[in-house]
Formats: structure tokens, sequence, C-alpha cells
């Protein structure tokens, strides 16, 4: 098989070769043609001026076949009537009185015969002491030319064959400089690729140009950063879901172990602890699996059409005694007339309570958290603000990642899973929403929820 390297050198060296035979043949043909034009229309006005001499000095077209019979002209400076010393071929012509008359046969015609009006109006007039005294009409014959304007044309053709093979060999040359050109990206590509399907992901390409294959390796870029990104970020979440699910284990079979050794007594309090670890493994295996469903695109959504105001009130009312006990501040922000939103009420109240266990677990005592809805570009916007101690810049885009934690103010505590806001940004993906937050430090962190409003 070919290489692409090979094909375009071909490619170019056909496309040299063929141009150059075209010009060549097209040069060729045009320098013989406007030669012989140029040589015919010499002797055509050599011979005007000669015949309008001769007419003038014997009054008369008597004698004149020796010139357009014999082809020949005086030499310069010899008597114009005629006579020895004539040289040099002449184009074949026919001489004509004014109306038409032949006066000289010559091949094509006889003496006495009348030219058409076409051919007459071809010719040149001969002028006699200003008057019209004949017509020059030539004959189309075969251009035989004397050596020496033959040899001109051969030169010239000559030369360019010539400059056809040495277009030819600059079209080679180029050919290859432009395939290698061409191909050094697309060869770096695939030996990047190799390197990436053998499992080296940090692989980047040099960027070259701006033109397609410029974006090809910039897309290369892009993707080898993403997939090592990927790659690391499921290395890492199998590693925390380790760990997360190490933890109750380790608590389950170390107090199981214990009350059936007698190291523990089996009392109510050692089995709640026991129970307490599996609801929160339970727990935990419910979130993964609600994850892995929306990867694959095969989360259960049964959309209904809701108010707003009536979800936001129901889960209100699933955190006030929360937010009473911990002596925080829970306020409601709901813009009246709101257009109904279609969602799943039961994916879209877990992805609110998400949300507000989050918010509840890192509000101080004290603190506040507003619930609010509004309408906004066409769409309805669910958001929650707490008074926490907010996130720095660099953190705001990364807390929907599973299992991802910040400083100290924002590790999991209290049994919470680190994968809260992740499952919530899949479910409100799935709804064809959009979920975001903001957030300076010290300032609280308010996270918006954007769903298309019922058409």
């Amino acid at each position: 098989m070919r290489s692409i390297t090979t094909k375009l050198i071909l490619a170019f060296l056909s496309i040299g070769i063929v141009s150059v035979t075209i010009i060549f043949m097209t040069a060729r043909w045009n320098t013989r043609a406007e030669f012989i034009s140029f040589l015919t229309d010499q002797n055509r006005t050599d011979l005007v001026t000669y015949l309008g001499e001769y007419h003038s000095a014997n009054g008369s077209w008597s004698g004149v076949e020796l010139i357009l019979v014999e082809n020949r002209l005086p030499q310069p400076g010899m008597d114009p009537i005629g006579g020895p010393g004539m040289h040099g071929r002449i184009q074949p012509f026919i001489l004509v009185d004014p109306q038409g008359l032949v006066l000289v046969s010559n091949g094509k015609y006889q003496q006495g015969e009348h030219v058409s009006e076409a051919e007459i109006r071809s010719g040149t007039e001969i002028l006699a002491d200003g008057k019209r005294v004949g017509i020059l009409i030539p004959l189309r014959t075969p251009f035989e030319g004397q050596p020496r304007e033959l040899e001109f044309i051969e030169r010239t053709n000559l030369t360019l064959l010539y400059g056809a093979l040495i277009g030819a060999v600059i079209a080679l040359v180029l050919g290859i400089v432009l395939s290698r050109t061409l191909t050094r990206p697309i060869r770096e590509l695939t030996q990047a690729t190799h390197a990436v399907s053998e499992g080296d992901l940090t692989q980047q390409v040099p960027v070259r140009s701006n033109d397609e294959l410029g974006e090809l390796a910039q897309a290369f870029n892009k993707m080898s950063t993403e997939l090592s990104r990927s790659v690391n970020a499921r290395k890492q979440m199998t590693a925390d879901i380790a760990h997360e699910l190490r933890t109750p284990l380790s608590l389950i079979l170390g107090h199981a172990e214990a009350v059936h050794d007698g190291v523990l007594p089996p009392t109510h309090e050692n089995f709640e602890i026991i129970r307490e670890e599996a609801t929160r493994l339970e727990h935990l295996v419910n979130d993964l699996r609600t994850l892995s469903l929306a990867d694959a695109g095969e989360l259960s959504i049964q959309l209904q059409s809701i108010e707003p105001q009536r979800l936001v009130n129901e889960v209100t009312s699933l955190y006030q005694f929360q937010a009473q006990r911990k002596n925080i501040a829970f306020d409601l922000d709901v813009e009246s007339d709101l257009p109904n939103i279609e969602v799943d009420p039961g994916r879209m109240t877990q992805v609110l309570t998400n949300i507000l266990d989050n918010a509840i677990r890192h509000t101080p005592e004290g603190g506040r958290i507003i619930l609010a809805a509004k309408e906004m570009d066409h769409m309805v916007e669910l958001s929650v603000q707490d008074s926490g101690p907010g996130l720095d810049v660099q953190d705001i885009d990364r807390i929907f990642e599973r299992f991802y934690q910040v400083d100290l103010s924002r590790q999991r505590k209290d049994g919470g899973s680190g994968l809260g806001l992740a499952i919530a940004r899949s479910i409100v993906q799935a709804h064809g929403g959009q979920l975001s937050a903001e957030s300076e430090a010290g300032t609280g962190l308010k996270v918006r929820i954007r769903l298309p409003k019922k058409l």
C-alpha cells in the first residue's frame, strides 16, 4: 500500500507534467504560427511595395509573372523592373485587377477568372501613383520556409522543450517538499495515536498551522488531555469508592466479630452501630447505581407538569425541622405566577435535597439558607443560597465531580458520601437543564438550577 506521501508526490508530479506538457505544446504551436504569420505579413508588405513600384515603372502588369510564378524578389539596390539578381522565396499570392479578374495564373485560378468577393476582401490593395491598380490575395499553402527560418523555429522548440523538462523537475522537487510538509502533522498524529493506544496518555502534538490540520492537532491534544484527566478521575474515583466502602464495612465487620467473640456485649447500641453503617453503605451503593444509570443514559425519568412553587414548598417542609434544630433561618423567595415546569417530581426532589443537605451541613449555627424560584431567560431558575464559608474560585467548577473534596471547611462530615452534587448534576442534565454554582470565600455558596419551562 502506497503512503499518502507517495500519493501526494505522484499527484504533484502528474499535475506538473500535464501542465508543462500543455504549455509546451501550446507555446510550440503558437510560436510556429506567429512566426509564419510574421513572415507572411513581412513578405506581403514588401511585395505590395515592390509591385506598386513595378506598375509605376512599367505602366502595366506586363512581365509580372516572373515575380509571382518564380517566387523571387529583387536584391536591394537592383532594378525593380526585374532581371537577374532576384532572390528569396515568398508566400504564393494571386494578383487580380481592381475588378477581381486574375492577372497571373498561379495554381488555384487561371488567368482571366474572377475571384470571390470574400477573397477580394482578404487581399491587400496595390497602389501606383495614388491609384488602385490591383489586389494581392495570399494563397493558403503549407509553410516551407528558408533553412535559417526553420532553424530558428527548431531552436525555439528546443528551448521550450528544455524549459518543460526543467519545469517537470521543479514540479517533482516541489511535490516531494510539499508532500512531506503536508504529511508531517499526519505522521506525528499517527505516532501519538499509537502511543495513546499503548497507554501513554501524555501525548501532545505540535500545532504547526491554522488550517484543518492545525485544528486536527488541537482536537487531538484536547482529546488526549481530557482522556488523561478522565482516566485519572476514574482511578481516583475507584480509590475513593474503595475508601468509602472500606469504612462502613470495617465498622460492620469489626463490631460483628467483636459481638461474636464476646469482646462486645450484644446490646442494642452495638447492633444500632452495625445497622447505621449498613444503611450508610446501602445509600452509597444506591448513589453509585444512580450515577451509573445516568452515565449510561438509562436513568428513569417520569416527566410531569408541576408548579415550581409546589415543588419548593414540599422540599421546604422536609428541612424545616433540621434547620430549626441547628438554629438556621430557612427562607423562601418565590416569584408569583411562575410557569409550570415539566420534570420528574421525585428526581427533582432528590436534586434539591442533595443540594440542601450540603447547605445544611456547611451553614454554621445562626446562619441562613434561602431557597428561591424565579423566571429568567425563558427558563425557571431554582437556587439555594447558604451563608457558609464559601469556596475559592478554582474549586467552583469541581464541586460537581464525584468524591471531590475541597478545603477542610468543606470536607465530608456527618455521613456525606461526596456524590450528592454529582448526582444532582446528572439528573438536571437528564431534564435538559443546567446546574451551576457561584461563590467567593467567606460569602457562602449559591447553587443554581435552570430548567426549561413547559411550552
